[in-house]
């Protein structure tokens, strides 16, 4: 197909849904579409790369991807991640063991590919007070916001990519961490008051970040992506009551914010099935859903086209679950000629790993993913 866009002209088009003149590529783009370490080696053999690997999420071991690699796969996407607070971040207790700035221990065990959460600091019996009176992050501490100017101008100066800023999890994902996942869920019918306490809590603390981070940079960058898992493999985590009331406010405020301070489009990552509060997102200022698990109930990428076009654009569907890691190139290719054809015309659509691209991935799929994407020419585009 012939390029007659920049990557970023590329990127912005999609997701405005506008024609781009080739569906754009996302790899590391977002913590949510990197590569795991040991994945990683083996891209950095095949082209010859020898670099020390830096993380963007320490948790899910996933890395910063070379620029040489992005460059040879023709990925449309930069990453911009904030830094680690000067004070009061990340602690090392052990080998491979660590607490990070919310107070949650994690350990990598041996012969494990990922971090494992062992503390809940606030599990159990609690009260409001203890939660007002928890050692909460300094969402002002310097560390955070250090470097993300200079991030996003060499990007400008070194790169025609998109950029694209990531904020912290809003409260969900940390409120689980801290209050443990049974208690969580629990406290939805056995102790609400708690529970929005804690979620406040959070918010507090995320909604300073973001605003301290966007006051920097938002108004350079072309896309601003958070995360909070509310979905399933078959559903929402909770019933669709709850997240009406406790849930969606509270998103719509951080998201509302960023629309305030970034002319970017909002990107929120959501694993699993979340087909049922699509047009919530839409309406609270979700602007690009992703992963687009396909597997999950609900999220068939046609019927996702057919029913949001043009109000919501999609990022992701390369199935992470079975297509990557155990189909092979043939299957892989099929695959991204499908999803280019099915969600590609008009715009809306990015194409990328539905999750991370883990260990078990061949490289030959890695590379098919990316190759094929950049080369299938789509019916409506002939």
């Amino acid at each position: 197909m012939a390029k007659s866009m920049t990557h970023g002209e590329r990127l912005v088009a999609a997701i405005s849904h506008k024609q781009p003149d080739m569906v754009p590529i996302d790899l590391c783009g977002t913590v949510d579409s990197s590569i795991v370490v040991e994945g990683y080696e083996k891209l950095k053999k095949h082209f010859g790369i020898e670099a020390e690997n830096g993380l963007c999420h320490r948790m899910m071991r996933v890395v910063q991807v070379d620029e040489r690699i992005l460059r040879a796969l023709d990925i449309d996407t930069r990453g911009i991640f904030p830094g680690a607070p000067i004070k009061g971040g990340e602690q090392e207790l052990g080998p491979h063991r660590y607490r990070d700035a919310w107070g949650i221990e994690r350990v990598h065990p041996e012969h494990s590919y990922y971090y494992d959460q062992i503390s809940f600091p606030l599990s159990g019996e609690i009260t409001i007070s203890d939660i007002s009176n928890y050692p909460w992050p300094d969402p002002d501490d310097p560390g955070i916001v250090q470097g993300l100017k200079e991030r996003v101008r060499w990007i400008r100066e070194n790169t025609d990519c998109a950029a694209i800023l990531t904020l912290p999890a809003p409260f969900v994902h940390i409120s689980q961490y801290l209050r443990g996942f049974e208690d969580w869920f629990c406290d939805f019918v056995l102790n609400p008051k708690i529970l929005e306490a804690l979620f406040d809590a959070v918010l507090e603390v995320t909604l300073q970040i973001a605003r301290n981070a966007l006051k920097e940079v938002g108004q350079e960058v072309d896309v601003v992506i958070c995360a909070d898992d509310l979905g399933t493999q078959d559903g929402l985590q909770i019933s669709y009551d709850h997240f009406l009331k406790y849930v969606k406010p509270r998103l719509e405020k951080y998201f509302r914010q960023i629309h305030v301070l970034s002319p970017a489009k909002v990107l929120f990552h959501s694993c699993g099935s979340v087909a049922r509060i699509i047009e919530d997102l839409i309406e609270i200022g979700v602007d690009v859903l992703n992963p687009v698990q396909v597997t999950a109930a609900g999220m068939n990428p046609v019927e996702l086209k057919k029913k949001y076009r043009g109000r919501m654009a999609f990022w992701g569907g390369m199935d992470s679950q079975k297509v990557l890691p155990r189909g092979n190139v043939k299957e892989v290719r099929k695959m991204v000629e499908d999803l280019i054809e099915q969600m590609g015309e008009g715009g809306g659509f990015v194409l990328s790993s539905v999750h991370n691209i883990q260990p078990d991935v061949p490289l030959d799929n890695i590379l098919a993913m990316f190759q094929h994407g950049r080369e299938y020419v789509p019916s409506f585009a002939k």
